[in-house]
């Protein structure tokens, strides 16, 4: 008898050690915006508590952080921000929480995408207009387009980036947060070859479309799709008079029709464009946010998904 229970409480503890590693509480996690949010929900599943700062569809380039945010910031286990100059206000918000949460910046090791000389100057009267220059980033970022997010590939980068801070953090998981990365990626791999497919399937010359802001630079470079924007990087200032005219004649010129607003943005000036021009507008893209929970794109899968389609319809008129 004696024999047989020793037998059980062995059997009992093989299979306790065979189960997935579990934190005793989860990581708090604070996620800089809705797209990141939702990458560390699918690389931490349950090990992890997220609270995202810039919810659906919010605009992290004018984003006014309140004390709540400061509250989520302090008692994180983990900060997890976009980098490349796209949360400028990041940096004070964490100094004023007094964090001691490891940051990620998702966006190490992608390639950049340079800023044309025209988008940089656009960045520069943003900076100025909203204070962004006290804000602590390095003037260098500001040379850079920070939407890398909307190339897939890139994509995979944040979800290693993720999986390798969590995995640092909370190495009792870090098994855990490693095959649900790889689970991710390959997801993503298959979503960006279809995306590739279904573009490819527009003639070359087609492939124009007339967005809100500049957000959309890394789907074209991976996608081959030219995006025209009347703003630049940001999203807060309005074209002047004449630069709002000559967009207007090159998409006459060009015999534009596909025309999109983007998830936060105000409508109206785009409602003018089609009004001087008799584009089309094709509703609504998202790419710096996501949408409600309930709405058409909610996680960043769905954001492709939503996307894409709508794209290549839009397209097809020009």
């Amino acid at each position: 008898m004696k024999k047989l229970v020793t037998l059980g409480l062995s059997l009992v503890l093989a299979g306790a050690l065979a189960l997935p590693a579990r934190a005793e509480e989860p990581l708090k996690v604070v996620a800089s915006f809705s797209i990141l949010g939702d990458m560390v929900r699918n690389v931490g599943g349950g090990n992890v508590e997220v609270t995202v700062l810039v919810g659906p569809d919010g605009d992290a380039h004018s984003f006014e952080p309140d004390p709540a945010d400061a509250s989520a910031l302090a008692e994180a286990d983990v900060l997890v921000m976009n980098g490349l100059g796209f949360e400028p206000w990041l940096v004070r918000l964490a100094a004023a929480a007094r964090t001691k949460a490891k940051y990620v910046t998702a966006s190490f090791g992608v390639s950049p995408r340079h800023l044309t000389e025209e988008e940089k100057a656009q960045h520069e009267e943003d900076d100025d207009e909203h204070g962004h220059d006290e804000d602590g980033y390095p003037e260098a970022a500001r040379d850079f387009d920070p939407h890398a997010w909307q190339s897939l590939r890139n994509g995979v980068i944040y979800v290693q980036n993720i999986a390798d801070a969590l995995a640092d953090k909370d190495p009792d998981n870090a098994l855990v947060y490693q095959a649900n990365a790889e689970s991710y990626i390959t997801e993503l791999k298959k979503l960006d070859g279809w995306v590739r497919s279904e573009i490819s399937k527009l003639p070359q010359q087609k492939r124009k479309v007339i967005t809100t802001h500049d957000a959309f630079g890394y789907f074209g470079d991976a996608y081959g799709v030219e995006f025209i924007s009347p703003l630049g990087i940001g999203n807060e200032a309005e074209p002047g008079a004449g630069a709002l005219a000559r967009l207007i004649d090159q998409i006459r010129e060009q015999k534009i029709r596909a025309l999109f607003i983007e998830n936060m943005s105000d409508p109206r000036m785009m409602e003018t464009i089609a009004r001087e021009t008799g584009a089309e507008e094709g509703g609504s893209l998202y790419s710096d946010a996501l949408s409600a929970p309930d709405g058409p794109a909610p996680t960043y899968v769905a954001m492709f998904r939503h996307n894409v389609p709508a794209l290549i319809s839009a397209m097809q008129k020009n």
